[in-house]
């Protein structure tokens, strides 16, 4: 082997070792959503507050609003004490004036808003039918309330928040869909249909905002499946901590056959969040342990 055969050959394997790190980073920085900033409704409660944190823990800025003060102040002080960067607003998420003066305190603060997480919402006491009642007993003013929560409580964010992604030509929006959107569940009519509204409601918004306003400005959704929360506790969990029957029919169309942990959300949420994902949008992702895709024989 000549002396200049070693060297091209040594030079070939610093080219294909450069290559390969190269490779390696891109593949780490692609999911990072470090510096961003990100905004999360609803950032005081369970599933809204571990998605903070997992952003926190992730290098994100998180922006926590919460209709209630306490919340928002305990949350912005956890999330301060894991060393990040976060700040917070009461912030009705049913009032869009309101929400344009946080926008631009936001933008005062950072300059810009990367990621929209819309956590807010969930079913309410008075919409949940009870074994005994049909649809025929549910109060108007209940179903009304349950759908303009979740329905309208994700569509006006969308556009206060959302103007400033297509103002700055990116940013990444993820809506809260639900298992009741794929199939009929017994009790909740109104947050059914609340939740089918946000699905098609991500895929226009989707639409929209590629079209108009670029190929960086993403919208999506995810619906988890069954998790175990202060809302669903009574209709899942009996007092003495055994599984209700309602329970007991869940798991049974679930592949997985256990509940999910609220933390198994925040994966696909920094994902989405992500440049990884940079050619997504106008999905509606599923994180349900199977339940979605099982026909339950």
């Amino acid at each position: 082997m000549t002396e200049q055969t070693i060297v091209l050959l040594v030079l070939k394997g610093i080219i294909l070792l450069d290559n390969y790190f190269k490779d390696k980073l891109y593949m780490t920085d692609s999911f990072s959503v470090e510096g961003k900033v990100a905004i999360v409704t609803g950032g005081g409660g369970v599933l809204g507050g571990s998605i903070s944190k997992s952003l926190i823990s992730s290098g994100a800025k998180v922006v926590v609003l919460d209709i209630r003060e306490d919340n928002v102040n305990n949350k912005v002080e956890e999330l301060k004490a894991m060393g990040g960067e976060s700040i917070g607003f009461v912030s009705n998420v049913l009032d869009v004036e309101e929400m344009k003066l946080t926008r631009e305190k936001i933008l005062k603060a950072w300059g810009r808003i990367d990621i929209l997480v819309n956590a807010a919402g969930g079913n309410l006491p008075g919409a949940t039918l009870t074994e005994e009642q049909t649809v025929f007993d549910m109060k108007i003013s209940d179903f009304e309330k349950v759908t303009n929560l979740n329905l309208n409580g994700t569509v006006y964010p969308c556009l206060v928040f959302g103007e400033a992604m297509a103002n700055q030509g990116a940013g990444s929006i993820i809506n809260v869909s639900s298992m009741a959107t794929l199939s009929a569940i017994t009790r909740v009519p109104g947050y059914s249909v609340a939740k089918s509204g946000i699905d098609i409601f991500t895929k226009w918004m989707a639409m929209e905002m590629g079209t108009k306003f670029g190929e960086k400005v993403r919208v999506n959704a995810i619906a988890p499946g069954f998790f175990i929360g202060d809302q669903n506790r009574k209709v899942l969990i009996n007092d003495d901590g055994s599984y209700t029957e309602r329970s007991k029919k869940v798991l049974a169309r679930t592949p997985m056959k256990r509940f999910g942990d609220i933390n198994e959300l925040n994966g696909i949420v920094q994902f989405l969040c992500s440049d990884a994902a940079s050619f997504i949008t106008g999905t509606v992702i599923p994180v349900d342990g199977g339940f979605s895709s099982f026909s339950g024989v």
